[in-house]
């Protein structure tokens, strides 16, 4: 299938904007709830626990969605969580603005929310070589494409959660994000087409099912834990551009949002460079194992003192090596996983990273009371460091692997 007849395809083009509006409104909600708890209640740690009580939602219920994706199918399961997280999200600025809004609150509401994060994820991840079949370029291309729009959510979403914060404040922004799942949700019922599930037999469903395989693989054993530690550090990062931003430029969330829009524009850049000119010329074994490292060196200055716009700089050159990597990172660990096993085996993931992201938060958030910004910008790009250099050497041990496999037979 040709690039222009993949964009022609309805199905395709749909998800997109779903994926592109939701997105944006969950990554408004990334810089306004943490915004919210810190003016509210002045405290980093609160704030991360809000954060990680999301992410412990997301370990605790990710199986059950898991089994709940392989018995409804992916595009039942993106209109159920949609339609779920829309009601929840307007708790937290109906109870704040009655004055019944407690913290416990807040926690249970975070937690509902993550709790729905593993299937919607998961099922994102089923529904694409479902409506376009297990061809590796196809899905790279495809890949590259929802790469784009989910980075450049994280362009638009943080940017304009910065305007909106300041216009309208932190808690309206978040009926704003409930409005745009209802919209994804009409969007995937209305031009999705309906696909029987997967069939699965019951050792597809058992957690050591998707264990056993994620241990058994030679690549994903590695990679999997490694992104884990990796996003776990993004999250403690994005977690402290609010202190960062109140501490060096004063309450300008215009500026917090600009600098977690930085990324999203590096990203937008690199996964166009990716589907332009990357895709059809190299394996992505390739480029993952080349360009992977760059993501982790710009973020070794992030804890000078510099200029805002210094610093979105730095980001932006992050940003773009994630997006020449992500799409072929995406398709690779997708079409590795027999189809049967997917629903199962992604929510698996999801958990495995749930679980070690709240140990970066508890750990973030005191560090910041005690000590400021510095030494978790520092520790950051250190686990970046480390784990990218993990990601490209693997990538490149399986390259290497694949390429004298031919030979040896």
């Amino acid at each position: 299938m040709s690039r222009r007849a993949l964009l022609r395809q309805r199905s395709l083009v749909a998800l997109l904007a779903a994926e592109v509006i939701s997105t944006t409104g969950a990554q408004m909600t990334w810089l306004a709830l943490p915004w919210f708890v810190l003016v509210t209640t002045h405290s980093a740690t609160q704030t991360t626990y809000v954060v990680a009580a999301e992410v412990i939602g997301l370990a605790l219920l990710g199986l059950p969605g898991g089994r709940l994706l392989g018995r409804i199918g992916a595009r039942r399961t993106m209109m159920f969580c949609d339609g779920a997280r829309a009601p929840l999200m307007t708790v937290i600025p109906v109870l704040h603005w009655t004055g019944g809004l407690s913290f416990p609150v807040l926690l249970a509401v975070a937690f509902g929310l993550g709790a729905l994060t593993a299937p919607s994820f998961a099922a994102q991840k089923v529904i694409v070589p479902e409506l376009l079949g297990e061809d590796e370029h196809q899905i790279t291309e495809a890949n590259a494409l929802f790469q784009a729009a989910t980075r450049t959510t994280l362009l638009a979403g943080p940017a304009l959660a910065g305007v909106l914060i300041g216009l309208i404040g932190a808690t309206s922004v978040l009926l704003v994000d409930a409005a745009t799942y209802l919209v994804s949700l009409a969007l995937v019922a209305g031009f999705v087409p309906h696909r029987l599930p997967i069939v699965q037999e019951a050792e597809h469903r058992s957690l050591r099912a998707g264990l056993r395989f994620i241990k058994h693989d030679r690549l994903l054993r590695v990679w999997w834990p490694t992104f884990a530690v990796g996003d776990a550090a993004w999250t403690a990062f994005f977690i402290t551009v609010p202190v960062l931003v109140l501490a060096r430029f004063g309450h300008k969330p215009l500026i917090a949002g600009a600098l977690v829009a930085s990324f999203g524009i590096g990203a937008v850049i690199g996964n166009g460079i990716s589907f332009r000119f990357l895709t059809r010329r190299f394996e992505g074994l390739a480029v993952i194992s080349v360009c992977a490292l760059g993501q982790a060196l710009p973020l070794w200055l992030l804890w000078l003192p510099l200029p805002a716009i210094g610093l979105s700089a730095l980001i932006v050159a992050s940003g773009v090596a994630n997006g020449l990597v992500n799409p072929s990172l995406h398709a690779i660990t997708t079409l590795r996983v027999p189809p049967p096993l997917r629903p199962n085996v992604f929510t698996t993931q999801m958990v495995g990273w749930a679980v070690v992201n709240p140990l970066a938060l508890f750990v973030t958030g005191p560090v910041l009371d005690a000590y400021g910004t510095t030494p978790v910008l520092i520790g950051f790009a250190a686990v970046q460091t480390v784990s990218m250099a993990v990601v490209a050497f693997a990538a490149a041990r399986e390259l290497g692997r694949r390429r004298l496999e031919p030979a040896t037979a």
